[in-house]
């Protein structure tokens, strides 16, 4: 019994545990799975304006972060026009394109990727990340197949993110499901095989899947059709990984010709309305790609060469869509604060008040109240101030009013913002006059 329980003492402080899904649940607040993979910056109107309509809001977009690219201010801006347009980014990180093929990531740049990160100033509380793209293929990994080197570098990269902080949500890298065996693919059931033999946990180390369901063969495949190589791909990869994670598609689509367009329109609205959207399980869907007019992925585009779109733009913009209630934080200081202590009965005393937001949020007027937190003779009406992003402070002023006269009145005054509290306006002793 006492081998038994020393035992049972070296499995515990030895063992590495994968972290838990700290990070939110997607799939338990409302969500809008509509969005879109860009490469430019520039398309996130355009994305806006495509997923967050007909009822949609906080839709999501993909985006690649190659390790040239890794600047702060830049990214910054990037995720602040997220904020704005109210969408939610999902970060695929990459290396950089050399001699034909993205060489193969370094686990001592991995810290760099997590201080770049944890330097920037997110969205939302998840911090959606996915490692590295489809290394079931050799030019993806610097024109070797490596099963064992990506798995030692997601779990690697994983841990990292995990122990920095809470909020990141790893995924892994999407896989080409179509793929064979060869001298430059791999097929993707025995890439996974050979993942988990070399780490055996390998998959308790990612938050959610991420899915590259496309319609094959030839990326034109059926709208109704199930199981490996189609819109459904995804179920067939989680029967492999055996586990129930929330899924992510970051990347689908037909291939256009000029006698398909409208028809591969129809498909995807199908793939949305009758399919993803009807699985609790799937989180987002960001087609590939908005805009690309050059080859070798114009076929994919959704924009043509002269700025117009293709119509699967238009068809994918006008279907209903869910209003998205992503959580993010609501925190601030109380920078200074101004209250006269005398007020007169039945007259509105105006208070003054200075606010930091260092959260996430945009502080809206219609979200934001000062409120008597004694609830007692003393009515607080009218707070006012114009929007404020975060890292930036606004003044805040309220009106005071009582019915009372010739009395000493206990008052502890606080701002919230969404029921969050940020701050202490007042705390103190008022003196009513008739």
């Amino acid at each position: 019994m006492v081998k038994l329980f020393l035992n049972l003492i070296i499995f515990i402080l030895f063992t590495p545990f994968a972290s838990s899904v700290n990070a939110y649940d997607p799939s338990i607040v409302a969500n809008n799975i509509y969005g879109m993979g860009i490469i430019n910056h520039s398309d996130l109107e355009d994305v806006k304006n495509l997923v967050n309509v007909n009822g949609g809001d906080w839709g999501y977009v993909t985006v690649v972060i190659t390790e040239k690219d890794r600047d702060i201010k830049i990214w910054q801006k990037f995720l602040d026009d997220c904020r704005k347009y109210h969408l939610i980014p999902i970060v695929r990180v990459a290396t950089t394109f050399e001699n034909g093929s993205w060489q193969i990531p370094e686990i001592n740049e991995i810290d760099s990727w997590v201080n770049f990160f944890n330097s920037l100033n997110w969205v939302i509380e998840n911090r959606y990340i996915v490692i590295a793209n489809e290394p079931n293929h050799s030019k993806e990994w610097g024109g070797k197949i490596d099963p064992e080197g990506y798995a030692l570098y997601l779990k690697t990269f994983a841990e990292r993110l995990h122990n920095t902080n809470k909020d990141y949500f790893v995924l892994n890298a999407g896989f080409d499901q179509s793929a064979s065996n060869s001298r430059i693919t791999m097929d993707q059931k025995l890439f996974m095989q050979r993942m988990v033999k070399a780490v055996p946990n390998i998959f308790t180390f990612i938050d959610g899947w991420s899915s590259h369901s496309y319609p094959n063969p030839a990326f034109s495949g059926s709208e109704k059709a199930i199981g490996r190589k189609t819109i459904r791909g995804y179920e067939w990869e989680l029967s492999l990984v055996k586990k129930n994670l929330p899924v992510f598609i970051t990347e689908t689509g037909w291939i256009r010709t000029i006698k398909n367009e409208e028809l591969i329109a129809k498909k995807l609205r199908h793939a949305y309305e009758e399919v993803w959207s009807k699985n609790k399980q799937i989180v987002a869907v960001t087609p590939f790609i908005l805009s690309y007019t050059q080859d070798p992925f114009y076929e994919f585009s959704w924009k043509n060469k002269d700025g117009s779109f293709f119509p699967i733009y238009n068809e994918i913009q006008g279907t209903n869509k869910t209003t998205g209630r992503p959580v993010q934080k609501i925190t601030g200081e109380i920078v200074f604060n101004f209250i006269n202590p005398l007020i007169f009965k039945g007259k509105d005393q105006k208070g003054f008040t200075i606010v930091k937001n260092t959260g996430q949020a945009v502080w809206n007027q219609s979200e934001s109240h000062v409120i008597n937190e004694l609830n007692n003779e003393i009515s607080v009406s009218n707070t006012k101030f114009n929007q404020i992003e975060p890292f930036n402070s606004g003044l805040v002023v309220y009106s005071l009013n009582t019915s009372e006269k010739n009395k000493v009145v206990d008052l502890k005054l606080g701002f919230y913002v969404r029921g969050e509290k940020i701050g202490d306006v007042f705390s103190g002793k008022i003196i009513t006059l008739p």
